[in-house]
C-alpha cells in the first residue's frame, strides 16, 4: 500500500535541527504533524496569537456551510508548516548554491506563522465593507495591522529576536500588499515569495486555505500543491516550477475562483454579511469598534465575539443592532422594524432563496429577476450598471418603474490579477539539468484553457414582488439595447413574473 502525503513526507521541515523534547507537537487535520520549537512558541503562547482561535477563517460562511468553522489559528499553523516545508526543500536541493542560512529559515517560518495576526473579524468583511462605511476613504489593511501587531507582541512579551529577522518577517508579511518593499537579488527576493507572493500569487498561503476551506465546506479539491512543493526551484532569484506542472498551477487559480463563486460570494453569505455590516455600523457609536484599528493594544481584543457582545447587551443604544443580529440567528431576516434607510440597505443583495421566509408586512421584499455574464468583448470597457439604466429601458405604456424599485448587484471573480492571466508572470524550467527559465504561453499547453481570466456577473432584483415582470422586461430591454442580444441564459420564469 502506498503512503499518503502526510505519511510520505517526513517532518524534517517542521523540526529539522531541533530537539523534539522541547518542541510542541500539534496534529493538524490537513497537514498532519506540526512541530513548534520554543522560539515560535513564544509567539503562539500569547493572547494576541491565541485570539486567532476566535476568528473564523471564512467569516460568516458557516451560516451557509456549517462545517466552515475552522479558524485563522489553524490556517496560520498550516501556513507555518508549508512555509517551513518550502524553505527546507529549497535548501536541501540548492542550499549551497543560493546560500540559505539558518536565519533565513527562521524568518520564513515566522512570517508564515504571523502573516494573519492582525486580521479583523468576519474574514475580509471588516476591512472591505465595515470600515469604508464608517470611515470614508479607509485604506486600513490587515497586513499593515499584522506588522504593528508583531512589534506589539515582541515588545509586550519581551521576546528576544534578532532585529534583522524581525525586519524581514514584517517585509514578508507585506510582500503581496500595496506597501510591499522592493527587494534586490542580494537580499534573496525569492524568500519573500514563499508566504505572500506579490509577483504572481503562487504561495503557501493559498496552498493552505484552498485545501482547508474546500475540506471544511465539504467540497472536493484536486489541487496537488505537494507536487509544486516538491519540484519548486530557485532560478534568477525567483521560484520556478517544472514545465510539466503548468496545469497544476493553473488549477490553483481556477480552484480559488470556484471557491469565490460557490462559497465566499454565495448569495446567502453575502446577505448575512450585509446585515452584520449594518449591525456593526449601528453599534459603532456605542462600542467605538472602528477606533481600535490604530492601536494593537485595543485591536487584539476585537474578534468574532463582538456579535455576541451586541446580542446579549441590555443597552438601549444597541437595540437596533441587537435586533438585527437576533433576526439573523432566527433565520428571520424581515421582522426587524427598520426605518426605510436600513431596510433598503439590508435588502440590497438578498436572493430569492432568502425571500421564502419573508413576511408580507414588509414594504420591500427583494425578488431576484435575472442575471447575465458580461460578454467577453465588452469587459474592457464595462461600466457599472445602475438602477437608472434599467428604468430607462422600460417599455412605454407599461408599469412605471422607479429607481428605488430596483437593486443591481455586480460580482467580479478573477484568477487574482483582474483580467490579466497570472500564469504569464510565472517562469518554468524543463528539468533539473536545465539552467534556463521561461514563461509558457497557454496556447502551447491546451486550447481548452479559458481565454479570459475574469467574470463580471450582473444581477438585478425587484424590491416589490408585483414588479418582477416589469423589472425583468426592462432588464432584457437593456441587454438588447446595449449588447444587441439577450445576454442572460434564460427568461425569468412566468410564475416569478406574476409575483408568485
Amino acid at each position: 500500500m502506498g503512503t499518503t502525503w502526510n505519511e510520505g513526507v517526513t517532518s524534517f521541515c517542521s523540526f529539522s535541527g531541533q530537539d523534539r523534547r522541547f518542541a510542541k507537537h500539534i496534529h493538524d487535520n490537513v497537514h498532519g504533524n506540526i512541530y513548534l520549537d520554543p522560539f515560535f512558541l513564544h509567539f503562539v503562547d500569547t493572547e494576541q496569537f491565541q485570539r486567532l482561535r476566535d476568528l473564523k477563517q471564512l467569516g460568516l460562511c458557516h451560516m451557509v456551510y456549517p462545517g466552515a468553522v475552522h479558524s485563522r489559528f489553524e490556517h496560520s499553523l498550516g501556513v507555518y508548516r508549508l512555509a517551513s516545508e518550502a524553505v527546507h526543500t529549497i535548501k536541501a536541493h540548492q542550499g549551497s548554491e543560493i546560500n540559505i542560512e539558518h536565519n533565513d529559515i527562521k524568518t520564513v517560518k515566522l512570517a508564515g506563522l504571523l502573516h494573519d495576526v492582525g486580521h479583523g473579524p468576519f474574514s475580509h468583511l471588516f476591512e472591505r465593507e465595515f470600515l469604508p462605511r464608517v470611515l470614508k476613504g479607509s485604506k486600513w489593511s490587515h497586513e499593515e495591522m499584522s506588522v504593528k501587531m508583531i512589534d506589539y507582541i515582541v515588545d509586550a512579551h519581551h521576546i528576544e529576536i534578532d532585529a534583522e529577522i524581525l525586519k524581514n518577517v514584517k517585509e514578508m508579511v507585506l510582500a503581496s500588499s500595496a506597501n510591499a518593499s522592493q527587494k534586490t537579488s542580494s537580499e534573496k527576493r525569492f524568500l519573500y515569495d514563499i508566504v505572500a507572493n506579490g509577483r504572481n500569487g503562487t504561495d503557501v498561503d493559498k496552498f493552505d486555505y484552498i485545501v482547508r476551506d474546500s475540506r471544511a465546506c465539504g467540497l472536493g479539491c484536486n489541487l496537488q500543491f505537494q507536487r509544486l512543493m516538491e519540484t519548486m526551484r530557485v532560478m534568477g532569484d525567483e521560484i520556478c516550477y517544472r514545465a510539466k506542472e503548468y496545469l497544476t498551477i493553473h488549477n490553483l487559480f481556477v480552484t480559488r475562483a470556484d471557491l469565490h463563486r460557490t462559497v465566499y460570494t454565495h448569495a446567502k453569505v453575502k446577505a448575512i454579511e450585509l446585515m452584520v455590516v449594518d449591525a456593526l455600523t449601528l453599534a459603532n457609536g456605542e462600542l467605538s469598534i472602528s477606533e481600535t484599528i490604530h492601536e494593537p493594544a485595543k485591536f487584539w481584543k476585537l474578534d468574532d465575539s463582538i456579535l455576541r457582545q451586541i446580542e446579549t447587551s441590555d443597552k438601549q443604544e444597541l437595540k437596533e443592532a441587537r435586533d438585527l443580529i437576533l433576526s439573523i440567528r432566527r433565520r428571520d431576516l424581515y421582522q426587524v422594524p427598520f426605518d426605510n434607510k436600513w431596510k433598503q440597505i439590508a435588502l440590497l443583495s438578498l436572493s430569492t432563496e432568502f425571500l421564502d421566509c419573508a413576511i408580507s408586512t414588509i414594504d420591500y421584499i427583494l425578488q431576484f429577476c435575472n442575471e447575465f455574464s458580461v460578454p467577453k468583448d465588452k469587459l474592457e470597457h464595462f461600466k457599472d450598471i445602475t438602477p437608472q439604466n434599467i428604468v430607462c429601458s422600460q417599455r412605454n405604456g407599461g408599469t412605471t418603474l422607479k429607481e428605488e424599485d430596483i437593486a443591481v448587484s455586480i460580482v467580479k471573480i478573477d484568477l487574482t490579477r483582474g483580467r490579466s492571466n497570472p500564469m504569464e508572470s510565472i517562469n518554468f524550467f524543463q528539468d533539473y539539468e536545465s539552467d534556463y527559465k521561461f514563461p509558457i504561453p497557454e496556447e502551447r499547453i491546451s486550447h481548452l484553457l479559458p481565454a479570459f481570466c475574469q467574470d463580471t456577473i450582473v444581477r438585478v432584483y425587484s424590491k416589490k414582488p408585483e414588479l418582477v415582470g416589469a423589472v425583468s422586461e426592462a432588464f432584457e430591454n437593456y441587454q438588447v439595447k446595449t449588447y444587441g442580444m439577450k445576454a442572460q441564459v434564460h427568461d425569468t420564469p412566468e410564475k416569478k413574473k406574476r409575483g408568485k
